[in-house]
């Protein structure tokens, strides 16, 4: 599909309230498209693969920014950009997991804009889709990805259906694992959602990678003290350090009592359409001490029962090794 020089034409509104802003994306429901930092959204309309009539920018509302203690844990204001994130002292001392997962994303000009809803929000990247080819998640009924000339490298190694493509979200994974909860404001009132149900598969919407729906606007995140101070891992690997989006990369949190593994949360993210929780690894390390014995008696076991394409059998053993580092770290 061809670029374009100029933007289309389209109303913009910029309400300054979260009520205002939910009153306008009911009203416009499919026509309006919210925008926070933007970085997903001008693609999409400059190549005129999405066609929005009007644009709601959200970055007035105030009261959707800043990092706030609560008294289980901390709130974050869904248009926090992703700098603030990583460099918050509240978040670097006690969830550390998560800042690392923020620094992560792209390019410090990209963190300085984009936003915490924008990144676990987007939508994802295959080239097919991207390009404005008619696949399955477009309305198609085919997956370009998943043919025997497909060019899938970057694709899903479970859970796939019909669509292959992956979550992009670098601060995802960590905040599945830091059981986080999404809060979601809609004409109807409010709603949280746990972080590991936030994201969908395929299976369940193939248009649409979280449950966000028309009308619904994500206002905040909620992390629970739970796994405040918790030892952490995370790691991304990328072609890139920089602008890249992930291969394979793991968040992880752990409880350390007497020595040994109290409690964990393992998630990976880049190796299907929604964050993966690695349970069977959790289930495994319980009561081990953090070290290499433990590390080798759950050798394989992260990439058990992936199914990989022609182009993706390394994501097998990346995850596999990040797990091994994340126990050895």
């Amino acid at each position: 599909m061809p670029s374009y020089d100029n933007m289309p034409e389209m109303e913009l509104y910029q309400p300054v309230q979260i009520q205002d802003a939910v009153s306008l994306a009911a009203r416009l429901a499919e026509r309006g498209w919210l925008v926070g930092g933007g970085q997903d959204t001008y693609g999409w309309i400059k190549d005129r693969a999405k066609r929005p009539e009007a644009l709601i920018d959200l970055t007035g509302i105030e009261s959707m920014r800043g990092i706030r203690e609560t008294a289980d844990g901390i709130e974050i204001g869904a248009l926090t950009t992703l700098t603030e994130i990583h460099s918050n002292d509240m978040i670097r001392s006690q969830y550390g997991v998560l800042a690392e997962a923020a620094e992560a994303v792209a390019s410090p000009q990209i963190r300085n804009v984009g936003t915490l809803a924008g990144n676990v929000s987007q939508d994802v990247r295959c080239w097919y889709y991207r390009r404005g080819l008619q696949c399955y998640r477009a309305g198609g009924n085919l997956c370009y990805a998943d043919t025997p000339e497909g060019q899938n490298r970057e694709h899903a190694l479970f859970n796939a259906s019909r669509c292959v493509a992956v979550t992009p979200s670098d601060t995802g994974p960590a905040l599945v694992a830091l059981e986080a909860t999404m809060v979601i404001n809609s004409e109807s009132g409010e709603r949280t959602v746990a972080a590991e149900d936030f994201f969908v598969g395929p299976d369940v919407d193939i248009e649409n990678p979280t449950v966000l729906r028309s009308g619904e606007i994500l206002t905040a995140v909620r992390i629970p003290a739970k796994w405040a101070n918790a030892d952490y891992f995370y790691e991304k690997v990328a072609d890139r350090n920089v602008w890249d989006f992930a291969l394979v990369s793991l968040a992880s949190v752990m409880r350390i009592e007497g020595g040994n593994i109290a409690d964990s949360r393992m998630v990976c993210g880049a190796v299907e359409c929604t964050p993966r929780r690695l349970t069977a690894v959790e289930s495994a390390v319980r009561g081990m001490p953090r070290n290499k014995a433990t590390a080798d008696s759950v050798a394989g076991m992260a990439s058990e029962g992936a199914r990989p394409l022609n182009f993706n059998h390394f994501k097998m053993p990346l995850m596999d090794n990040l797990v091994e580092r994340s126990l050895t770290a």
